[in-house]
């Protein structure tokens, strides 16, 4: 097997892994302490999910494209904005759930709060990690830290259980000490050299925006569910049922350094045809893809949640069938996303994904009537939808515009 075809396939390898990992630890919590009683983690955990768009995904991103693009420099020289950035982001977060942790957390204390604000922390440390080794060309040691960061939390988990230990806030904590995969301190060396990049931090802007929308559309079913009152088994069953219905998507994730790489090199090319070819396929798979999606979740959704995680983890076949297209249609945003993205039109990526945002509220409005999970399972495909139509009709207009990736 040749480098060049040894990289994908290690990166979905150690995604897949991860993605197992993360159901395992998932299923180890939720059995362990019950559903009513983990809900508060899983609240925790969406938020990681949030963290990792906004921060992890974005410095990824950029720190591939710099060092690939010889500007390696820009990461050094904006280190101290962005970590102020960072951690301002962080506080700030932490913050609000403070101010609403009775409804969000279903607690009083302070601690999920705070680790709130740490997880945000570590999805920045991660970011810069794999965005460095993956800018490196070091495609197996990305591979290496997807694997690690949840064997950790599910060794922790464990030895929590083990011991007898049923606290969320003990297993929230495990959550946060994932993140400890980025202490890797070769990693964190970055030469101060390459021609600066005009606005480095208009770009992680733009993409952390677009980014986090997307992913509060993905995983902010569990959140929305509790913010609309449903009950804590609820919140905990559309959060499982997010959790398996994305694990494509999660592999998707764990290739997109890769597939970043690629479509830079093709745009740079000028390869306009074989973008197109790329596009057409998209659709394709897009048009089989949804239904046959809908199909799997309505008829084999509920089963496996309740093998899976538990027979108190319970989700109509309706809903599973809503959920399982849209976690579909979000395999071809992504693909959509990083295809705009290294055309360099992050704003395009932001106002995307802000129209879905409103697409899918003004659902939640229009279906009052529904229950929670309901209104919540209608609002995510609709507003994957309407971002599948705003980012292809964004990536039509780059690709006719026939220009690059600009410096």
């Amino acid at each position: 097997m040749t480098r060049a075809a040894r990289g994908p396939v290690l990166l979905a390898v150690g995604s897949v892994a991860s993605g197992l990992l993360a159901y395992v630890l998932f299923a180890l919590v939720t059995r362990g302490l019950g559903a009513a009683e983990a809900a508060p983690v899983t609240v925790l955990w969406t938020v990681w999910a949030l963290a990792g768009a906004a921060v992890t995904f974005p410095l990824q991103h950029w720190i591939t494209h710099s060092v690939v693009s010889g500007r390696e420099g820009d990461v050094r020289r904006s280190a101290g904005r962005v970590a102020t950035l960072v951690v301002a982001g962080a506080l700030a977060l932490g913050g609000v759930s403070w101010a609403v942790r009775g409804r969000l957390f279903r607690t009083d204390d302070v601690w999920f709060p705070v680790l709130t604000t740490l997880v945000v922390v570590g999805a920045a440390a991660v970011g810069v990690l794999r965005g460095g080794l993956a800018g490196r060309g070091r495609m197996g040691a990305v591979a290496l830290t997807l694997v690690a960061e949840n064997a950790l939390r599910c060794v922790l988990v464990g030895v929590l259980l083990a011991a007898g230990v049923h606290d969320p806030v003990a297993h929230g904590l495990c959550l946060v000490a994932g993140s400890l995969v980025a202490v890797w301190p070769p990693a964190w060396r970055y030469a101060d050299a390459g021609p600066g990049r005009a606005r480095p931090l208009a770009f992680l802007g733009g993409a952390a925006s677009g980014q986090l929308a997307a992913q509060v559309v993905l995983t902010g079913g569990a959140v929305l569910v509790a913010l609309l009152g449903g009950a804590r088994a609820e919140v905990t069953s559309v959060f499982a049922a997010l959790a398996v219905f994305r694990a494509p998507y999660q592999v998707a994730l764990g290739v997109l350094p890769q597939l970043t790489a690629h479509l830079s090199a093709l745009v740079s090319a000028g390869d306009g045809g074989a973008v197109r070819v790329l596009a057409r396929r998209l659709a394709l798979l897009t048009a089989v893809g949804v239904p046959t999606g809908a199909a799997l979740g309505a008829f084999a959704g509920p089963a496996v949640l309740r093998v899976v995680f538990g027979g108190s983890v319970d989700l109509g076949a309706g809903t599973a069938a809503l959920v399982a297209a849209g976690c579909t249609l979000a395999l071809t945003n992504v693909a959509l996303m990083v295809g705009v993205l290294v055309h360099d039109r992050p704003a395009w990526v932001a106002t995307a994904w802000a129209t879905a945002l409103l697409a899918g509220a003004v659902t939640v409005v229009a279906l009052g009537d529904r229950g929670p999970a309901d209104r919540a399972a209608s609002a995510f495909v609709v507003a994957e939808l309407a971002a599948a139509v705003a980012l292809g009709v964004a990536a039509w207009v780059v690709l006719r515009s026939g220009r690059g990736v600009r410096a």
